[in-house]
């Protein structure tokens, strides 16, 4: 179930976004059978995040037990660009909001990634908190037990292994189980304007890639919750009883900037737009940015050639990166933070460390980037020579087949 638009009260509140630069890449919801890239809109219309839309979903909540799925990015905004979390906001208006669940990085945002979360207390609101991202990645019955509806509020970037969409599986999962409804209050997708990337294969699941999608999906994350109901993809062919509070004024052609760091390792624009290609890196042996104040705007390490990359840089123990690669050891690389990034995925940096590193051998962390990729073949085809206008067309039916299903659970044009 989705819920259309509903204007103009008094607690309602409008988010102005801002829009950023970028060209389209190669696919969008008019453009579903063809590999152009389409011109993406850029305007300053106020796009009403779902949170926002407190008129929708308030009395579905009056006298109900609730929890949430939140972290950083679970806020409401004001008319000023400032605004309030999501959890501090319910409790104001009297919602009785029983426990929080928190997914990768931690309710505040802080930790690192792949790092395990711990079970806790919020100092603020004295609610549990209840890790998503460590000992269990799924609620348990007994944390479901005292809930008549779940909602889940988390900013995604619409990356295949961006953790946040694992977390959604499994909380589907666990109210589909113990007839919970969960309500997701849904947030523009920054890449949401394309579809591309190999296909995950069944045999290649994990936490960092759960069903058998492109590395770049093109959804929202409730379009993409209403494809894990329609897909049959919860345990033993469940279906979550799922309600979608919809945007106001988005569509899949427009640019959106995160007011807000998704993750620790994602500070701004450039890094999000970058972060589906560069974010492969996370499967190798080669730095990505972390340790420094340019995460996924740079790449580099100790092995790649110093006569063919003249940027290099040292990672250091910073926020969100206790221990990134080659922690205090000089990297040659590349420096990506003031080019103009497109909104689109591209093979091209992966392969040209590949080409200059000076020992081929230290580059793939197999296992890792098998995760990553969701395929095997893709290491062998850079490492076999082929271009990547070649690996790309190993794509195209696969692509083409997900962009057939993606479109009958599109809610935005």
């Amino acid at each position: 179930m989705c819920f259309k638009v509903f204007k103009n009260t008094v607690l309602l509140f409008v988010l102005v976004v801002i829009s950023c630069a970028g060209k389209g890449s190669t696919e969008t919801s008019k453009n579903d059978q063809t590999d152009e890239i389409p011109k993406q809109v850029h305007d300053n219309k106020s796009i009403v995040v779902g949170a926002n839309r407190t008129d929708v979903y308030l009395p579905l909540l009056k006298r109900k037990r609730v929890g949430i799925v939140a972290n950083q990015t679970s806020v409401i905004f004001k008319e000023t660009k400032d605004y309030t979390h999501l959890v501090d906001s319910l409790l104001s208006l009297n919602i009785n909001i029983k426990k929080v669940f928190s997914p990768e990085h931690g309710f505040r945002g802080t930790a690192d990634a792949g790092e395990n979360v711990k079970d806790g207390i919020d100092v603020k609101t004295q609610l549990p908190i209840f890790s998503l991202h460590g000992k269990h990645k799924k609620p348990t019955a007994e944390q479901l037990e005292d809930l008549d509806i779940i909602i889940f509020d988390i900013q995604d970037v619409g990356v295949r292994f961006y953790t946040y969409i694992s977390t959604l599986h499994y909380v589907m999962e666990a109210c589909a189980e113990n007839n919970v409804p969960l309500f997701i209050l849904d947030r523009p997708n920054p890449n949401g304007n394309y579809v591309d990337g190999p296909t995950l294969e069944k045999e290649h699941s994990s936490f960092l890639g759960m069903h058998t999608i492109p590395l770049i999906h093109g959804m929202t994350i409730g379009e993409y919750a209403q494809m894990i109901n329609g897909e049959s993809w919860l345990n033993g062919n469940a279906k979550c009883d799922l309600t979608v509070i919809e945007m106001e004024n988005y569509n899949h052609d427009k640019t959106y900037s995160l007011p807000i760091r998704p993750s620790p390792n994602l500070p701004n624009d450039q890094s999000i737009t970058l972060y589906p290609s560069l974010g492969l890196f996370e499967g190798t042996n080669i730095n990505a940015g972390r340790g420094t104040e340019f995460q996924f705007q740079r790449y580099g390490a100790p092995f790649l050639d110093a006569s063919h990359y003249t940027f290099r840089y040292t990672p250091k123990p910073n926020f969100g990166s206790k221990y990134p690669k080659h922690k205090e050891v000089l990297c040659y690389g590349e420096d990506l933070s003031k080019i103009k990034a497109e909104r689109r995925f591209t093979l091209k940096y992966v392969i040209d460390a590949y080409n200059n590193a000076t020992d081929k051998s230290k580059v793939f962390n197999t296992a890792n980037f098998t995760k990553h990729a969701g395929t095997e073949k893709l290491q062998q085809q850079i490492e076999s020579g082929m271009s990547e206008e070649d690996i790309r067309a190993t794509w195209k039916n696969d692509l083409k087949a997900f962009k057939k299903i993606r479109k009958s659970y599109l809610i935005y044009d």
